[in-house]
């Protein structure tokens, strides 16, 4: 039960609470009103909206929202929302984020009342909009600085990594035939759900090859769709839709090491390993090249600094390579679906008023007592007029 009464700059609530690491691992346990008690340093939009999603009552980080490094949009999508965030004052018992899921807690102004074997009492930092603010221009002043970073780090591996790129990926036993084909990879980014519908017309007319990487199993899955191939570290994506009877390929590091490998052994389904360079939606386009397909439509994918920043990464030289191996075979439709927003024109208005108005003026042109109403009406009018 989530209890809220705000005053100036506090909270009083009083509900249970779900902790973990991992922000995407809390999303699928929390329940409306809990609050969420993460580890996650600057938090992303993505991250974000799973938390909206989840309808969490508040948020707890032991990490700041916010570091001022670059401007992540997370904190801010939050509180627009209406969600209560607090930062941890003071160093992080070790035990606080082992607390089991539901342990019942009160905030009260600035503390956290945790109700266990022993009650925890930890001081919280109440985060305003004024707070994301400053730091918000704190990361755009050393914006420059990041990049220039961000731009040498990309470089250098891109030099040490480039012969990696260059081999061709070991063979799968794939039972979906891509050669000359589309094919659609969904990754779970900014807007992928919004951008996905916005494809539909497209998907239903040409039948492209559906390859989900991780978490974007579950958006084709929401939209009606089957994903033909889901690949991954399976960190994101549900149980339903590694059941759902997709091929399941688990991207490995290229020595071998597969952290996905245990989870679809425990759920028993089919597999295939990948063994590998670079993220996991690298690899899916990498994939989708070397199966001679005609054209790969990204959605949701990982293009820009901001983007890889938010995923902990300090640079792109994967997907810089694999970018530039694919060439003009490669469409990113990321974003798509915020280039543009159909309206309605005064002329459909006007034809769809036309539409509704001649089925009635049909039906009273048929029946025999509109008609002698109607002619007693222009009889009565023309008397009047002349």
């Amino acid at each position: 039960m989530l209890n809220r009464l705000k005053r100036t700059n506090s909270y009083f609530i009083t509900t249970s609470l779900v902790a973990d690491d991992k922000t995407k691992q809390l999303c699928k346990r929390i329940q409306p009103g809990q609050i969420a008690l993460l580890c996650h340093e600057d938090v992303d939009e993505v991250a974000a909206v799973s938390l909206l999603e989840a309808r969490v009552g508040a948020v707890i980080n032991t990490a700041p929202f916010m570091t001022g490094s670059y401007p992540a949009t997370g904190a801010r999508r939050l509180l627009d929302a209406g969600i209560p965030l607090y930062e941890v004052a003071e160093s992080v018992p070790h035990r606080l984020m082992q607390l089991p899921d539901h342990t019942p807690v009160t905030i009260k102004g600035h503390q956290l009342y945790i109700q266990a074997d022993e009650p925890i009492v930890i001081p919280l930092r109440f985060i305003t909009a004024s707070t994301i603010e400053q730091k918000s221009q704190e990361a755009y002043t050393r914006l420059d600085q990041t990049l220039s970073q961000f731009i040498d780090n990309t470089l250098m591996y891109a030099h040490l990594e480039k012969d990696l790129f260059l081999k061709p990926l070991a063979r799968l036993r794939l039972p979906v035939n891509m050669a000359n084909r589309h094919v659609v990879v969904v990754v779970r980014g900014k807007h992928y759900r919004e951008d996905l519908h916005m494809l539909s017309s497209y998907i239903k007319e040409y039948r492209p090859v559906l390859i989900a990487v991780d978490g974007g199993a579950d958006a084709l899955l929401e939209k009606g769709y089957q994903p033909d191939v889901i690949i991954g570290d399976m960190d994101s994506v549900t149980d339903r839709a590694l059941r759902c009877g997709a091929e399941v390929v688990v991207h490995a590091y290229p020595d071998g090491r597969a952290p996905g490998r245990e989870r679809v052994e425990r759920l028993g389904v089919p597999f295939q390993i990948l063994p590998a360079p670079g993220t996991s939606e690298d690899v899916a386009m990498l994939l989708a090249y070397e199966e001679q397909a005609e054209l790969i439509v990204t959605i949701g994918t990982h293009t820009n600094m901001i983007d890889f920043l938010e995923k902990g990464r300090k640079g792109m030289a994967s997907t810089l390579l694999v970018r530039t191996k694919i060439g003009p075979k490669l469409i990113d439709a990321k974003g798509v679906s915020q280039l543009y927003q159909p309206r309605v024109s005064w002329s459909s208005w006007a034809l769809f008023a036309s539409a509704a108005i001649v089925p009635i003026v049909a039906i009273l042109a048929v029946n025999p007592i509109t008609r002698h109403a109607a002619y007693m009406i222009w009889k009565q009018w023309k008397m009047l007029t002349f």
